[in-house]
């Protein structure tokens, strides 16, 4: 039986590595090394659990733990190219964030926690994006959008798909 083939590359494999001197143990390069992998794949497989955990030289149940942990890491398929993290915290939902969050959604046509068909916009929601004055807000990779309305959310919606066609920008 052929072996699987591998899903850490030599670049990737050098970035997590690249930890090691600034972490006491290797168990706690386990959520750098996760971040690693999610950044390049936009998920982190079961593969690569098992990859990531005999580079740290542990149990591949133990780096399995760390990912499951926190809602940002998918593993089955691919977030998309833009994560729109849509706050619910009490400031925005008294300003409309749960709103926002079936606005964008029903207009992107996904449910929250999906991906849309193209790859191109998983819609999510956040607990707290700590922008409570500027609510109701989202966070679109590292861009914070302020003051969301439902207008300003078909804009952002607009502004993904104009952004993807034809130039292959995110």
């Amino acid at each position: 039986m052929a072996t699987a083939e591998r899903i850490l590359t030599d670049e990737m494999i050098a970035a997590i590595k690249a930890y090691f001197p600034r972490y006491p143990t290797r168990q706690a390069v386990t959520l750098p090394a996760l971040h690693v992998v999610n950044d390049r794949l936009r998920h982190v497989p079961l593969r690569a659990v098992v990859e990531i955990a005999k580079l740290l030289g542990l149990a591949p149940a133990e780096v399995q733990d760390t990912l499951t942990f926190y809602g940002y890491f998918k593993q089955a398929e691919p977030h998309g190219e833009t994560r729109a993290w849509v706050c619910r915290s009490i400031s925005c939902a008294l300003r409309g964030g749960e709103e926002i969050l079936d606005h964008l959604c029903h207009a992107a046509g996904v449910a929250p926690g999906e991906t849309t068909r193209d790859g191109r916009l998983t819609v999510e929601f956040a607990e707290c994006l700590g922008a409570c004055d500027f609510a109701p807000c989202i966070l679109a990779g590292d861009t914070l959008l302020k003051n969301m309305t439902t207008q300003s959310a078909d804009a952002f919606l607009d502004q993904i798909k104009n952004a993807n066609d034809g130039n292959g920008k995110r």
